[in-house]
């Protein structure tokens, strides 16, 4: 592979070496007035020939290549393979690929393959589309040897009939390579969607990912290499946008006292960690102009410990790309960076198996039976397979969790999360692996992450969870990762018992914290909500800053002086340009709207969510929000009409058959409400408040027997729901059943101060 990649290396050196040839002339000026160049991997190249060695064949290298016969993998001998009743087949024209399968109107089409994406252990395929759309194919090749069940064709989603109105359809949106995937495959990538046009004119400057996507635009460094020392001003970052110098000097040593690793010196910054954490992460984006050298939360919102992306516990879920993760670690609070355990141009270990942790922790502790309880060289033995498990995502892609964690059985005996141990005994128990810790140390396992009980908690509405919350909150010897999802999780039962974390919280060095604390600033009143978040327009983060902007939109403008005007229209200004980095996406105009919405400008608001609506019809907040602004003007014949339209569009879906039930309860209509309050709560799995309002409307309707026998099932499914408890007490009290008020009585929370 790596002499036939070589071929398109060459190739690609003389295109980019005639570009820097002719940018050269400005070579002999000590400083320019244009921001620096990228100038491409063979440039670099021509200094930098181990690291070039070294990155070669990588994934980084592969991450996207044009198809040609040298870096398609797949079988395209007129391969067949079928998914539920659909056949795709593969084969070759010339010098083609080509794939005949199901496209945007559910038939038969052929496609041409333009690019690969990735190698190993799947190969995926690009296809071109209109407008300048690249779409990833959901069939892909399982590269691995035969003997491990590869060299096969394979469906990204194996057990579900994935058909063309389906938004996981390779076709849709969700798998546009522009939106999804091609910022972190390709070096210097520009997306350039045109909102009038909804066009993409999507470049890069190499096609995969190279030196400068890490170190930013070199030509400063080439302007450096070519005058030496005659460039003074450069001496010091040597010309580089980000010079990872952070690790220099520094070492990791045994402190005799505690027998564990220390670093020689405390990290200063995370300079190293953002860089990858900018794709090894799972994130949103909020800006369209990345810059090397900034903070990771000027461009990306990274996602907390949320519910479906990660247990309780902090292990992995959904796929969410290690940056999370390590966050939690014990490992990333003593300094560790990724390059203590990666090569860095070559993305491998820089050290095969348990010698990449036996770097650190010392053989004779932890390389030994009396630590791991199992056979040396055999299975258990390994690091990593007890602290950093693996789970398979894209079906045959193995992840390691980084959270580094101490294997818990015990929690999983109480929370149901996963845990290491019954990875490999898959024929045993929570609880038999469990006893065995306890039999080896006398006692439960204990680790670093020490908050599953209380997300768990929190997950399940638990009444009691509050003041739990604001003590992880407050504990700052916690990840800052589980405090930000504890100030999310706290948001829906902020009271005066708990309200005080939010100004130390606000003051926290780490802006995932300080961002979460301002996102849940809109559950206080207006005077409040001024008090604290107007000082975060300030803030040197660009998403504290827009957090800010969004939770203050609310505050009438007469209200402010004209510092503070002039504050909130500046980070206004960088909410909407947030929103307009994803401007093909419904999500971004369902935002905006909401955003306008707080300012009370219905206008601006119903002309982004029908935008919203315009560019992804399948998105249900359009259809509900837009009929939200509806029914605040009044207009609920209008408001109908929308729900209706989102009905036809996006099929059965609770919250808008419940939005509609809603609509017509206010226009006099309550027999056709409660149908469609009935068909809200029997639909939703995760909704407490559709059956609630669904049996407030049956009572109303005099049929009190039927709302307390819903509220009882209700209760069945969510125990922990105070308005359903609420009203069970209340419907009872009126029906004179005494006896049942006072057991659910017994089941409120106690009242918060």
């Amino acid at each position: 592979m790596r002499g036939k990649v070589n071929k398109i290396l060459i190739l690609r050196a003389i295109a980019i070496l005639l570009a820097v040839t002719v940018r050269s002339g400005c070579l002999a000026s000590e400083t320019s007035d244009t921001a620096p160049g990228f100038v491409g991997v063979s440039v670099c190249k021509g200094c930098h020939v181990e690291s070039f060695e070294k990155w070669q064949g990588s994934h980084h290298d592969l991450a996207m290549q044009p198809a040609t016969s040298d870096t398609v993998l797949g079988d395209f001998d007129n391969a067949n393979f079928t998914q539920y009743d659909v056949t795709s087949v593969f084969y070759k024209q010339g010098d083609k690929f080509l794939v005949k399968t199901e496209g945007e109107s559910g038939e038969l089409q052929e496609f041409e393959i333009g690019y690969t994406f990735g190698v190993y252990p799947l190969q995926q395929y690009l296809i071109d589309f209109s407008r300048g759309r690249k779409q990833a194919l959901s069939i892909a090749w399982d590269s691995r040897p035969a003997e491990e069940g590869g060299q096969k064709w394979f469906h990204l989603y194996p057990d579900e009939k994935i058909g063309a109105d389906d938004v996981l359809h390779w076709t849709r949106p969700s798998q546009n390579w522009n939106t999804m995937c091609a910022e972190c495959h390709s070096m210097n990538l520009q997306k350039n969607f045109q909102v009038d046009t909804a066009t993409y004119n999507t470049t890069w400057t190499d096609i995969d990912v190279s030196c400068e996507s890490c170190h930013g635009p070199g030509s400063d460094h080439v302007n450096w290499a070519s005058q030496g020392p005659e460039l003074t001003s450069m001496q010091g970052s040597l010309g580089l946008v980000l010079n990872f110098d952070e690790r220099k000097g520094v070492f990791w040593r045994t402190d005799p006292s505690s027998g564990q690793p220390v670093r020689s010196e405390s990290k200063a910054t995370d300079k190293e960690i953002e860089v990858c954490a900018r794709c090894h992460s799972r994130r949103s984006p909020i800006s369209g102009n990345y810059t090397h050298g900034d903070r990771l939360m000027d461009h990306y919102l990274p996602r907390t410990l949320d519910a479906g992306m990660y247990h309780a516990d902090g292990q992995i879920d959904d796929e969410v790309y290690v940056y999370g993760s390590f966050r939690q670690s014990k490992m990333y609070q003593a300094g560790v960076t990724c390059s203590d355990c990666h090569e860095p141009h070559s993305s491998e270990l820089k050290l095969p198996g348990n010698a990449v942790c036996l770097q650190c922790h010392e053989s004779k502790t932890y390389s030994q039976p009396s630590h791991h309880f199992h056979e040396p060289g055999g299975p258990g033995a390994a690091c990593a397979d007890c602290h950093m498990p693996v789970k398979d995502y894209m079906v045959v892609d193995p992840r390691h969790d980084h959270s580094m964690r101490v294997p818990r059985p015990d929690l999983s005996e109480k929370f149901d999360t996963p845990n290491a141990c019954t990875n490999c005994h898959v024929d045993q128990s929570a609880k038999w692996a469990g006893n065995s810790v306890r039999e080896w140390y006398g006692r439960d396992a204990e680790g670093f992450q020490g908050y599953t009980a209380v997300l768990s908690s929190a997950r399940a509405r638990e009444p009691s969870v509050s003041p739990q919350l604001a003590d992880l909150i407050r504990d700052t010897s916690t990840a800052e990762i589980a405090r930000a999802t504890a100030l999310t999780e706290l948001g829906p039962t902020l009271s005066l018992r708990t309200i005080d974390v939010l100004p130390l919280a606000l003051s926290d060095d780490d802006p995932a914290v300080r961002t979460a604390a301002v996102a849940i600033l809109d559950r206080t009143p207006l005077n409040v909500r001024a008090r604290l978040a107007f000082p975060m327009l300030e803030d040197p983060v660009r998403i504290v800053r827009i957090e800010a902007a969004r939770v203050l939109a609310a505050i009438p403008p007469g209200e402010l002086d004209g510092k503070q005007q002039a504050l909130l229209d500046r980070a206004g200004n960088e909410y909407v340009a947030a929103q307009m980095a994803s401007a093909e996406r419904p999500e971004a105009w369902v935002n905006l709207g909401n955003f306008h919405v707080s300012r009370r400008d219905a206008t601006s608001a119903i002309e982004a969510y029908r935008k919203a609506i315009e560019t992804g019809s399948v998105f249900m907040p359009s259809y509900t929000n837009l009929a939200d602004v509806y029914r605040a003007l009044g207009d609920e014949t209008s408001a109908e009409k929308v729900l209706r339209q989102g009905m036809e569009r996006y099929g059965e879906d609770a919250t808008l058959r419940h939005t509609l039930g809603l609509s017509l309860v206010r226009q006099g209509r309550l027999e056709e409400a409660l149908v469609e309050l009935q068909i809200a709560a029997g639909l939703t799995t995760t909704n407490p408040r559709f059956v609630y309002v669904y049996a407030v409307a049956l009572n109303s309707s005099g049929r009190s027997p039927d709302a307390i026998s819903a509220l009882i099932s209700a209760h069945d499914q969510y125990p922990n729901d105070q308005d359903i408890i609420q009203a069970l007490i209340s419907f009872n009290r009126d029906l004179g059943n005494d006896e049942q008020v006072e057991i659910y009585t017994s089941k409120l929370a106690p009242p918060t101060r």
